[in-house]
């Protein structure tokens, strides 16, 4: 199965562009393995006037087989020879929409490092699928595409051109033309090609809403058939439907009202009504963290490595954290947490509790110290692992806040995604990923160099075989916290090997921005 992106240009801007905003350069041809294949980019042409880009992607019928557990397409048990013989490795599917997710993942989401200026511009753009199963024909394919700008051509597959009396099969060969952002339209392929074949290849879980509507951002909200859209996407899974639908409603409101959709969805609280609704991984990750903080009475925390704030906004909800610093390296994170937060719209008494500051955790930083709690949530493995000494120093030898929460994935469970190809880590930059005894041994180190005691704990669904999804470490400082591991002469679990963190011993104290809160 493929499909194929045309653009054309110009001597001012050139058609190959299309190469920095796929992240696939237009001289190569490349290969990446997926759970159900491989898949390849190519371009078949290349010139300043006109690039074409190719993905194509070779269905491995055996492991498509081994990994649907014998399910066949809907979760519906297929015969023996159903299960090898069928149109997957021809017609684009669900399949083709996974592989979208995982080879252009960067282009999707809208990120371009080498020129973030094309990110923003419409393209004129032209897609091609030769073959795509149609439930609903070439009427509900127009219902789709049309709505989103699209001038739609959909042509009926006969199920045989020697016999034209039986007439078109339920295939069309479809070509998309119009002007548009090319993360939005790997979007709507990426929803929209497995809603018109009305299956998947995969058990829809409960995140598979989180899915949706990341993908469905800024189009399904008003889209004419978004029942359609969501039931199918969903496999007519009534609860997750629900709960969708009552999502995008809720964007809606919260959009029309210039308000955040948590503003308005408060009357109920959330702990009353959760037999339909699957918790995110994310939401479970923060919770846990909470609890720790709770649990040890802190009021003064760090957030090291925010991000875009999610876990600055969880803390600015609760009274009992009085101080909140939010750190990361990155200035465009640190903006987009700000609006997010709505920093510029709080009260006086409620920004005077959180800051937003640049820093880089490889480095000691005196702004850091003498605070209660730090919190690494989803961070060391974005380090690389000769930079892990310097971050623990920092951290545990420099800044050593009496409570410090790590949060970070287990590899081992990475087995239970269907999405995620055999042997890739979660994240594109993630560094490594440990399984439990890495972690553990990683922790217990750090904590005897550095006169804390840790304690672990599961995040999310502890799978009696590969354990949870993600791995959670607790440290305390011990004694009267005023050194490291010389003072501190107390039993404590994870004694190991003395680690070397003279070079992060060294390291200068960083002056970092500010950005106002």
């Amino acid at each position: 199965m493929f499909l194929t992106i045309t653009t054309t240009g110009s001597a001012d801007r050139p058609a190959t562009d299309l190469g920095f905003l796929l992240h696939k350069h237009p001289d190569k041809v490349q290969q990446f393995s997926t759970s159900h294949g491989t898949a390849h980019v190519l371009y078949p042409e290349a010139g300043a006037q006109r690039c074409t880009a190719a993905l194509l992607l070779e269905v491995d019928p055996i492991a498509l087989v081994r990994r649907s557990r014998g399910k066949g397409r809907g979760g519906a048990p297929d015969s023996a020879l159903g299960q090898y013989v069928n149109d997957r490795p021809y017609a684009a599917s669900s399949l083709l929409a996974v592989a979208l997710r995982s080879v252009f993942a960067s282009a999707m989401k809208g990120q371009c490092t080498a020129r973030p200026e094309l990110v923003a511009q419409a393209l004129p753009l032209r897609i091609e699928v030769p073959v795509l199963p149609a439930r609903g024909g070439t009427e509900l394919v127009d219902k789709l595409f049309r709505p989103l700008g699209w001038t739609v051509r959909a042509e009926p597959v006969p199920l045989d051109e020697t016999f034209p009396e039986w007439g078109d099969s339920r295939y069309v060969r479809l070509v998309l033309e119009g002007e548009c952002r090319l993360a939005e339209a790997l979007r709507h392929l990426y929803v929209l090609l497995p809603v018109l074949d009305d299956a998947k290849h995969y058990w829809v879980a409960p995140d598979e809403v989180d899915k949706l509507l990341r993908a469905g951002e800024g189009w399904l909200e008003d889209h004419p058939e978004q029942r359609v859209i969501v039931g199918r996407y969903l496999a007519r899974r009534g609860s997750l439907t629900r709960q969708a639908m009552e999502r995008l409603a809720l964007e809606r409101l919260a959009e029309s009202d210039d308000v955040a959709a948590e503003e308005l969805d408060n009357a109920v609280d959330e702990e009353a009504d959760t037999e339909d609704k699957p918790v995110p991984l994310a939401v479970r990750r923060r919770e846990a963290i909470l609890t720790v903080l709770r649990t040890a009475k802190a009021a003064r925390v760090l957030d090291l490595g925010c991000g875009q704030g999610q876990l600055v906004g969880a803390l600015l909800k609760e009274g009992q954290f009085t101080e909140i610093v939010g750190v990361d390296v990155s200035m465009r994170a640190l903006h987009e947490a700000r609006r997010r937060l709505r920093l510029d719209r709080m009260s006086e008494r409620q920004s005077e509790r959180v800051r937003l500051v640049q820093g880089s955790l490889a480095y000691t930083d005196s702004r850091l110290k003498g605070y209660d709690a730090a919190v690494l949530s989803e961070v060391v493995e974005h380090v690389d692992p000769a930079r892990l000494p310097a971050l623990e120093y920092a951290v545990f030898g420099s800044a050593r806040p009496r409570t410090v929460v790590v949060t970070t994935p287990n590899v081992e469970y990475n087995v239970r995604w269907e999405s995620l190809p055999a042997g890739q880590v979660r994240h594109a930059d993630h560094r490594f990923e440990w399984n439990r005894e890495e972690f553990r041994q990683w922790a217990c180190g750090v904590a005897a160099r550095h006169g804390y005691e840790v304690s672990f704990g599961p995040v999310g669904p502890d799978d009696p075989e590969v354990g949870p999804p993600t791995q959670l470490a607790h440290f305390r400082i011990t004694g009267d916290g005023s050194g490291g591991p010389e003072d501190s002469g107390s039993s404590r679990e994870g004694r190991g090997p003395e680690g070397d963190s003279s070079a992060a011993d060294s390291s200068a104290s960083m002056s970092g921005k500010e950005v106002a809160a």
